[in-house]
């Protein structure tokens, strides 16, 4: 056998021993990362819309909103009175694109950390402390349990966990990953209530009046199932990380300048006693704000700290100064602040690096809000409930369909509670006819709305990703990151399917007071 045959031979052979799985996630990145820049492919993405909503208005393709009983028409943004919207509203979309001052506050905070050294030092004292084995099920969990704080778990977590990993010697993009997917992919687990549940729970219960005036919904209605998935996603997230995403990545080798497991001087370790001080007062200042009855962060009416609260709807600020307080502190402490000029100095620097991510922002948000002004994504997922309905599917088929519907909805309309607005007047009231209660036609959907949401590019704190990433590998492509995303959609559906599964089988109780049949 020739040399360049044995060659030949050997790279098939290595390509064979890879697995089918790892070689469909090689084609992803492949053919992913020959994809012009995210920020071209937004561009495009715009265009392609702009020409369906074109298209879709001149066939006249519309679909009867089952909430409203109203017909939504496909709506032309091509035509004049198109143009004239998208030319006076570019700046409001961008002004108004909610992640886009979120992002930006919440990295106030969270770049000081970084900039003066408080994360390295806390988190290389965490790696130094804690047994490695529990590091990745604490990240997972940190991520799952940061739902409640809404969409800033999305932007705090990723670059810490990629910070832990690159500590620990091991590949921060992998770190990157796991925070993103643990918050992104699991957002229906968690072990408390957030504000996602008393949304839904509303839609929930409109769409059961449909066929019951009577229906009242529980926010706690998926309660149990919630606390289970909690504990079936981390050892899934965990093993995804360690047999699948790391050793795609292998060794980091780029920008590899932190220091990796090295003791704390003293100048550190004092500061990370000021910071734990300064995060120890705001903390019971926090405790004294919201615990009480009357506390000042709670419904001033209701006396709830999730519903309506200026606690939640003060939730980005809070994350500002819980980051802000102890950076500066730790600053002070260790001597790397001297003065305001070097607070001003370090809020620049933290600054600095998000120039790429406003100008992607403004791009995706004139996306997103066309996308939305075409009524295309509400169109098809009425027509996609629609033939579902008609499939002639039963039982737990019927509802893994569902599921699966949801998770492909999901890759088109983003908000969990937009599309349970769209579909529960239609699946709740078909699934109560067929026995099933609305709190497990719920459930069904926090799945499906779930799965997919790590790798959707509607969901804005994609692109927010890919940003960071850029800052470990300047070269990252789409494919890649979709690549190491993709393993933990596929992982999560299947397993919460099981999960889901088992709890339909067994006849569970979802809630408190909420089973899976009506009759119960």
């Amino acid at each position: 056998m020739s040399v360049p045959q044995q060659k030949l031979e050997e790279k098939k052979q290595h390509y064979e021993e890879r697995g089918f799985f790892n070689r469909f996630l090689d084609w992803i990145e492949k053919y992913g990362n020959r994809l012009p820049d995210v920020l071209t492919l937004f561009v495009i993405f715009t265009g392609i819309i702009l020409f369906a909503s074109f298209i879709a208005a001149k066939l006249n393709w519309s679909a009867v909103n089952p909430a409203t009983n109203e017909t939504v028409n496909a709506v032309n943004l091509l035509d004049g009175k198109g143009i004239v919207r998208i030319l006076t509203e570019m700046v409001n979309n961008f002004m108004a694109f909610p992640p886009l001052g979120l992002v930006l506050v919440v990295m106030l905070g969270v770049g000081l950390a970084e900039s003066t050294g408080l994360v390295s030092a806390f988190m290389r004292k965490v790696v130094l402390a804690s047994p490695r084995a529990l590091i990745l099920p604490i990240i997972v969990f940190i991520g799952i349990f940061g739902n409640a704080a809404a969409d800033a778990a999305l932007i705090v977590l990723p670059p810490i966990a990629a910070f832990v990993f690159m500590t620990m010697g091991r590949h921060p993009l992998a770190g990157l990953a796991l925070g993103y997917a643990s918050v992104a992919g699991g957002f229906s687990a968690n072990l408390i209530l957030s504000m996602l549940d008393v949304l839904l729970a509303g839609f929930t219960e409109s769409s059961a009046q449909i066929l019951d005036k009577s229906y009242k919904a529980n926010p706690a209605m998926n309660y149990y199932f919630l606390i289970a998935s909690t504990f079936v996603l981390v050892p899934v997230a965990v093993f995804i990380c360690s047999k699948i995403v790391e050793p795609r990545l292998g060794a980091y080798t780029l920008n590899a300048k932190v220091e990796t497991e090295s003791e704390l001087n003293n100048k550190e370790r004092r500061g990370l006693v000021w910071a734990g001080i300064g995060t120890l007062l705001f903390a019971v200042l926090l405790c004294v704000l919201t615990i009480p009855e009357g506390a000042l962060l709670r419904n001033a009416e209701t006396g709830s700290l999730v519903e309506d609260s200026p606690f939640m709807n003060g939730i980005v600020p809070i994350m500002l100064f819980f980051f802000f307080i102890p950076a500066l502190l730790y600053g002070i402490g260790s001597k790397v602040i001297k003065s305001d000029k070097d607070v001003a100095e370090h809020l620049t620097k933290a600054m600095s690096g998000m120039g790429y991510y406003i100008v992607l922002a403004f791009v995706a948000a004139q996306m997103i809000t066309y996308f939305n002004w075409s009524n295309l994504g509400t169109i098809i997922a009425i027509k996609g409930a629609g033939f579902l309905e008609a499939s002639g599917m039963k039982g737990l088929p019927l509802l893994l369909a569902f599921i699966l519907f949801c998770a492909l909805v999901n890759l088109l309309i983003a908000s969990s509670s937009a599309k349970w607005a769209l579909l529960g007047p239609v699946f709740v009231p078909m699934f109560m006819l067929m026995g099933y209660s609305p709190a497990f036609t719920q459930m069904a959907y926090r799945i499906g709305d779930s799965i997919t949401n790590a790798v959707t590019p509607m969901l804005a704190y994609f692109a927010i990703l890919l940003t960071f990433a850029k800052k470990y590998d300047p070269k990252m492509g789409v494919g890649t990151l979709i690549s190491i995303l993709l393993p933990y959609s596929i992982g999560f559906a299947i397993f919460w399917i099981i999960l889901f599964a088992v709890w339909y089988l067994l006849g569970l109780p979802l809630g408190p007071g909420e089973y899976i049949h009506l009759e119960k």
